[in-house]
């Protein structure tokens, strides 16, 4: 679905990925786990055009997207929920959901994925009136997620969805990935929490100094002794054993 070849990235003389090269299959969950400043949030964001490569390919279903801005990308199936969720904060749920499906013209089928939202995130429904400002850090997640969602992504791309939640929260994010994926989201996870988002996936790159340096299984890398040194650390209280 997804395919990404020496790409590189720069902010100034700052290199930021370089001869990156990954891909992600249909119906999978890949996750990407690397240190801070290692590159991952300038992958996602080069992928939804966000950024612009130095060199380098990206192709989805099979077709370049280099050059096309991010609401041609929106229109083509890929959905960012980006670190910080940056809710709309003085607009409703609602209206902050409305926004995710700003390209699509199919009005019934928006009412039933609005619908699907809300089952999957029963506060959102709860809060449904409430402006997004006014949520905890984990209902703006699921929003974040859920406004993402409105616009029928093929391939849902979430960056650090666990930061700064308490645990029993990314816990329950970690079984609504799980979930999305099941019924055939495609997604690409970047992620601290690199023991949870190993656990969630498919499959594992690891990125360091913008380059991927291990890939593998989620379980592969898991197991792997360098893995292991250099990013699990201790048990994390995530709850996904």
């Amino acid at each position: 679905m997804l395919e990404i070849a020496d790409l590189r990235v720069s902010y100034g003389p700052i290199v930021a990925l370089q001869s990156a090269t990954l891909g992600v299959a249909q119906g999978e969950t890949v996750t990407v786990i690397g240190a801070n400043g290692a590159g991952k949030s300038t992958l996602l964001k080069t992928i939804c055009g966000l950024l612009r490569p130095h060199s380098g390919r990206i192709s989805f279903e099979g077709t370049s997207t280099l050059g096309l801005p991010s609401a041609a990308l929106i229109k083509r199936g890929i959905a960012l929920v980006p670190e910080g969720r940056h809710v709309f904060p003085d607009l409703s749920v609602r209206e902050n959901l409305d926004l995710g499906a700003y390209y699509r013209r199919d009005r019934q089928a928006v009412r039933a994925d609005l619908e699907r939202v809300l089952e999957t995130f029963p506060i959102l429904r709860e809060r449904y009136r409430r402006p997004g400002g006014a949520l905890s850090g984990g209902q703006q997640q699921m929003l974040a997620i859920g406004r993402a969602m409105m616009s029928r992504p093929r391939l849902l791309m979430l960056d650090e969805p666990s930061l700064g939640l308490a645990p029993a929260i990314v816990q329950q994010l970690g079984r609504i990935i799980v979930d999305l994926n099941r019924t055939g989201t495609t997604i690409l996870l970047v992620e601290q929490n690199a023991r949870m988002a190993l656990r969630l996936a498919d499959r594992a790159y690891v990125l360091a100094g913008g380059r991927v340096v291990h890939s593998g299984t989620g379980r592969q890398l898991l197991d792997d002794p360098v893995v292991q040194a250099s990013y699990l650390g201790a048990v994390h209280a995530d709850g996904l054993n």
